[in-house]
């Protein structure tokens, strides 16, 4: 019974393990001398400590120890004593640690882990009680910022496991080694710790893995991917509540809440935050209960500084604040005091918010990205409201200096783009403070150097050669395979649940595996306006801003710099969500007369109110862009505007970019001299493919279509690739942008393939529905099909930003390449050569899309992404 019991707490089953410890202690004899008798009893109680520790409350778990301690005394063979000193010792200590009384745990493995090394090697030695004693010390030195020692301590750990065979302990080693890897702030190293320790855990130790979700969870919460750590959570939050792991359970409510908060459900936080603290009260685990109080604030201080009630006040935070510096988490002080200084601020007590920022405990070099914020924050919150405009500006010019250098660590572009949730407050102040008060040009370009600042960070690295890895490799095919069933399933009318849940669970495995094979170098500087003018030319730049509830455009024009205020920002989104589903609406092909009449005047109206809202007499006035090709910098909801069919853009050459350094980067590309590839994917009308006409304008094209036309085929034709035309069926994502995908033959090409491509096609052609699209990330940093393509290292980016019929598409296209490359009476290899020329000179293919498009502005809603 005290093997079973101990195995069954050592896989996650604290609950049985306690019924079997229990039952062994009633199957002992009562008051029997016999050694052996007493060491048995020993070990039933120590092991009975931890599981009522986790299951009960540690005050119980505590009982049995003490009892267990004072059994030790009567044993009479001195080595054994030792031994079973060491092994109360060592229980002793982790119920300390678990309980968050992490000094006190210190302090007793300081005593036991040197009893039990001179054991190792004798008979009474025991290498796995000598190898957790490491394990848990590591944990211990984790808690209290100390990565060197905690490394030390997992490396004895897993020597130790490795010798002996303890498969189970050197995959909790590495799950702390990835908690190191966190402390240190390498996000994709802790991430391929947790993902291998998981894999481990689901063969041979299932009920580990919930544990696992919670330590993924946390990291992802650190790189600002709330949806993703939610799914985790909620993936784990079952099986806690059935394991009956109080504790775990606990940890994981309050993870859980975290995620909420940071998806604004203040409500759903609250709740879980008090759910976790009457959990640790009954177990008598005061640190940790202090901790849901710490989240149960931040959720209240989120509401009520949204405009919600609540009972967050400064004092009650300031007091929090000091019972947590009182028990040395000295991070969570600081983070109860901030939260205490915004709360004042709210109530217009600038002298108190000033004294308690004044009492903010230093944060350590290895506190939290989201707590730097924090501070960098209330600093500059405080100096906004003594009116001191220069100390918010260097504040927050500090802060996004730290957000970028925690960056600068991430690996694949979801997570480089997650990071900027921690500085978006922070940046909205900032951008706000000159917004407000800009007059001149001066103000003008110094609100586009912070605009610049602020948003769209993830186009300014230089992407690296993707690591390769087979299994990552395998899981997108099963995608893809997945896909495609559920896609058939759905025309079968067969049920596709069960497909669907694979397909989500098959992404977060692609998206995790990403993570750590997905490297970004190092990032290029944001461009000062001084070099945006230079590189503008002759063209013009308008960068939409909305920081506050207005909307502002920058006007750079010229070789000048001017700032138009636009009146309400919802206003311009809304009609701009309205026309987004006109466009839609009047997409298919075959649609009938009287209702193409009826949206496209729907479509009409929306077109002229949006026109008029950006360019009319309260707007951007013309003649500052005065014929001018535009580089057009949208903000949010404008994403999704077809540019060039607003009546003040129609046949003028656009160029869409999430920043006007991202322009500069993608314009700075050096042209190639790579293939052309032509993609037909399948299931599309052989009455308006564009393929044919294609193949005449670039004979020498390598061309895939029919069973020709694979995913590993266009991959490897589009690694270096001057032009890639694709015309195929494309899907957008919004839930999760980098799945966006085209069908071909054997599946759908990702978003995330076609971004760990090694030379990206300096121009791709996306002749799709919606491809154009992006999720738009936190700090206005748009990401979907072609934002991977200019992430990754593409210069120009044709798509649609609607879904487009196969007519209108096959039209638009054919179209477009005869304007980009003329195959009427030339030699064809000097139309090729002009070609070559025009893209360099980065004016042709925008000016050839404008033209394409113009005709029929409504059912053409292609948009030029990148430099054209």
């Amino acid at each position: 019974m005290l093997r079973r019991g101990v195995d069954s707490n050592n896989l996650g089953g604290s609950a049985e393990g306690t019924k079997l410890l229990r039952d062994a202690l009633l199957a002992l004899p009562v008051g029997s001398g016999e050694q052996e008798a007493v060491v048995l009893r020993i070990r039933v109680l120590q092991g009975l400590a931890y599981a009522e520790a986790e299951t009960g409350s540690v005050a119980d778990g505590l009982v049995h120890l003490a009892t267990a301690s004072d059994l030790v005394s009567a044993v009479a063979e001195a080595p054994r004593r030792a031994a079973l000193r060491g092994l109360v010792d060592h229980q002793h200590a982790l119920i300390l640690l678990r309980a968050g009384d992490t000094t006190a745990a210190l302090e007793v493995y300081a005593g036991a882990i040197p009893a039990l090394e001179r054991l190792d090697g004798t008979d009474a030695g025991d290498p796995e009680l000598l190898a957790k004693a490491y394990l848990n010390r590591g944990l211990a030195h984790i808690e209290l910022g100390k990565p060197g020692q905690a490394e030390q301590d997992m490396q004895r750990c897993m020597e130790l496991a490795s010798e002996h065979g303890i498969y189970r302990l050197t995959a909790k080693a590495q799950g702390n080694l990835g908690e190191i890897a966190l402390l240190a702030g390498d996000i994709p190293g802790a991430l391929a710790h947790f993902e291998a320790v998981e894999r481990m855990f689901t063969d041979f130790a299932p009920r580990l893995v919930p544990r696992t979700k919670i330590d993924q969870a946390k990291c992802l919460l650190i790189a600002g991917l709330a949806d993703e750590a939610a799914r985790h959570l909620d993936e784990a939050l079952p099986a806690l509540r059935e394991q009956r792991l109080g504790q775990d359970l606990g940890e994981a409510e309050v993870a859980r809440a975290g995620a909420a908060l940071m998806l604004g459900d203040f409500a759903l936080a609250k709740r879980l935050t008090g759910s976790a603290h009457r959990r640790f009260v009954r177990r008598g685990n005061s640190a940790w209960a202090e901790l849901a109080a710490l989240a149960r604030m931040r959720a209240e201080t989120a509401s009520a500084l949204t405009g919600g009630t609540g009972a967050a006040s400064p004092d009650k935070a300031a007091a929090l604040a000091r019972r947590l510096h009182g028990i040395g988490l000295t991070d969570e002080a600081a983070m109860a005091m901030m939260l205490a200084v915004r709360l004042a601020l709210r109530r217009r007590s600038v002298d108190t918010a000033e004294a308690l920022l004044d009492q903010v405990p230093p944060l350590r070099k290895i506190a939290p990205i989201d707590h730097k914020m924090l501070l960098r924050l209330c600093r500059a919150e405080v100096a906004l409201a003594r009116g001191q405009t220069r100390k918010v500006l260097a504040q927050a010019r500090a802060g996004l200096t730290e957000l970028g250098a925690a960056r600068d660590r991430m690996g694949g572009l979801d997570l480089v783009c997650g990071t900027a949730v921690h500085g978006q407050e922070l940046g909205r102040v900032a951008v706000n403070l000159v917004l407000e008060s800009a007059r001149t040009e001066a103000d003008a370009r110094r609100l586009l150097s912070w605009h610049e600042r602020t948003r769209a960070q993830v186009y300014r690295y230089e992407p690296l050669p993707a690591i390769d890895d087979p299994e990552l490799a395998s899981r997108v095919t099963e995608l893809r395979a997945v896909t495609r069933a559920v896609q058939q399933a759905k025309l079968e009318r067969r049920p596709t649940a069960h497909l669907e849940r694979r397909v989500t669970g098959l992404q977060r495995e692609v998206s995790r595996l990403g993570w750590h094979t997905s490297h970004w170098g190092k990032p290029r500087p944001v461009s000062a306006p001084e070099e945006i003018i230079e590189r503008l030319g002759d063209r013009a730049l308008i960068s939409f801003a909305g920081p506050g509830e207005d909307l502002a455009a920058i006007v750079v024009s010229g070789g000048h710099t001017r700032l138009f205020r636009l009146g309400r920002r919802e206003q311009a989104l809304e009609v701009a969500r309205q026309l987004h589903a006109d466009l839609d609406a009047l997409a298919p092909d075959d649609l009938i007369e009287p209702l193409v009449n009826a949206v496209s005047q729907s479509a009409l109206h929306r077109i002229a109110t949006l026109n008029e809202y950006l360019f009319g007499d309260n707007g951007i006035p013309m003649d500052l862009l005065d014929g001018r090709e535009l580089v057009v910098v949208p903000f949010g909801g404008l994403y999704s505007v077809p540019w060039e069919s607003l009546p003040a853009l129609r046949g003028r050459a656009v160029s869409v970019a999430p920043s006007a350094t991202a322009w500069v980067g993608a314009a700075e590309l050096p042209p190639t001299d790579g293939r052309v590839v032509l993609v037909s994917g399948p299931d599309l009308p052989e009455s308006v493919s564009e393929l044919e006409h294609l193949r005449s304008v670039y004979p020498d094209a390598i061309v895939l279509d029919g069973e020709r036309a694979t995913t590993e085929a266009v991959l490897k034709a589009m690694d270096g690739a001057k032009l890639v035309h694709i015309a195929a069926h494309g899907t957008h994502e919004p839930s999760n942008a980098m799945f966006s995908r085209l069908e071909l033959v054997d599946g759908g090409l990702l978003a995330h393939e076609v971004a760990r491509l090694p030379t990206p096609p300096e121009h791709i052609v996306l002749a799709a529905c919606e491809l154009a699209l992006s999720h738009i990330r936190p700090g206005d940093e748009p990401l979907g099909f072609g934002g991977a393509m200019l992430a990754s290292g593409s210069r120009t980016v044709v798509a649609a930003v609607n879904r487009v019929g196969h007519r209108s598409a096959a039209l638009t296209m054919t179209d477009y390449h005869r304007r980009l490359v003329s195959s009427s009476a030339q030699d064809l290899a000097e139309a090729m050569t002009d070609y070559h020329r025009r893209i360099a000179s980065g004016t042709r293919p925008a000016r050839a899309l404008a033209e394409a498009t113009a005709t029929d502005p409504l059912r053409r809603p292609f948009i030029l992404l990148g430099a054209g």
